[in-house]
């Protein structure tokens, strides 16, 4: 063999082996690939269900026998007896299970205004309490009226489908009913992250109002948050009064100086569970649940929201 064949050989052969090496390194980069979108994909799993059994023990813990709600020196929901003795609390945060571990927080509906039996007068004041401007609150007022309302009429500041909501980039319509859910307030026109959710350290809609609860407004005085005794009128000397005794002992009965929109326990409740699969968030459920009146019922489920 001539000495530029030998050549031309050498360099197929090396050529050869550059394409199997190229061919094996993207075969063990695809299944690098696959086995970490299978892992991931288990583990969402995984805290799904790790998050529902999160509902499912803050669902065990609605269903005790108490007669008075109210909240724990940390801030948490706790339940009581007739008596106002506390009932032991199952542990809600960081529990191990399986692969992962859970956390959910209960908290209490009826220390929530209902949004769709709000007065004008009654959001306004709402939102005049978390420090929305005047310009704003006008416009939310107005346009949780017009969501409200059945009709495609809209007020002076508010807003309907065709003057508004289907000029959108990501076009809707108003729902012409009453909410479904705290979250659809964000689809109304004038409401922002911030002023939902809540910013630098103040709360937000999502802590104060809720679209469920009795038609009219009956709250509980051992867990109903400060804004919202603000939104309901109530001074200041007062709020100050019933958070401090509160804290010390839950009311039973309500205080006789705050009339009849105030009550001691509390049939609605929101659970928010999280799955963790090493120590990282992967799955959360929102849930809210009605209590019914007799001890032995089930509890039912009103409306379900899961983040994966």
């Amino acid at each position: 063999m001539k000495t530029n064949e030998r050549g031309f050989a050498l360099v197929a052969v090396l050529m050869v082996l550059a394409l199997l090496g190229i061919v094996g390194a993207e075969f063990a980069y695809s299944m690098r690939l696959e086995a970490s979108a299978m892992q991931s994909w288990r583990d969402n799993l995984a805290a799904a269900h790790l998050a529902e059994a999160a509902v499912e023990q803050a669902l065990r813990e609605l269903s005790a026998d108490f007669k008075i709600v109210g909240l724990a020196e940390d801030g948490q929901l706790a339940f009581y007896t007739a008596e106002r003795l506390p009932i032991a609390r199952l542990p809600r945060t960081r529990v191990p299970l399986g692969p992962g571990e859970y956390s959910y927080v209960i908290t209490d509906e009826q220390a929530r205004i209902n949004v769709n039996r709000a007065t004008p007068e009654r959001l306004d004041k709402v939102l005049q309490c978390l420090g929305v401007d005047k310009i704003v609150r006008d416009q939310i007022v107005d346009s949780i009226l017009d969501w409200r309302d059945p009709n495609d009429e809209h007020r002076l500041n508010g807003a309907e489908s065709e003057d508004y909501y289907l000029k959108l980039p990501t076009p809707y319509r108003a729902r012409n009913a009453d909410l479904e859910s705290i979250h659809e307030l964000l689809q109304i026109k004038a409401v922002t992250r911030a002023i939902f959710d809540g910013a630098g350290g103040r709360p937000g809609l999502v802590d104060v109002l809720t679209t469920r609860g009795p038609t009219q407004e009956i709250l509980n005085v051992n867990t109903v948050t400060p804004v919202a005794m603000c939104g309901l009128g109530l001074a200041e000397a007062q709020v100050s009064v019933i958070t401090q005794q509160r804290r010390l002992v839950p009311y039973a009965p309500p205080p006789t100086n705050l009339g009849a929109n105030f009550v001691v326990t509390s049939s609605l409740f929101r659970i928010e569970a999280e799955g963790l699969i090493q120590g990282k968030l992967r799955a959360s459920v929102t849930a809210l649940v009605q209590k019914p009146p007799e001890p032995t019922a089930a509890i039912t489920v009103l409306e379900w929201s899961g983040i994966r």
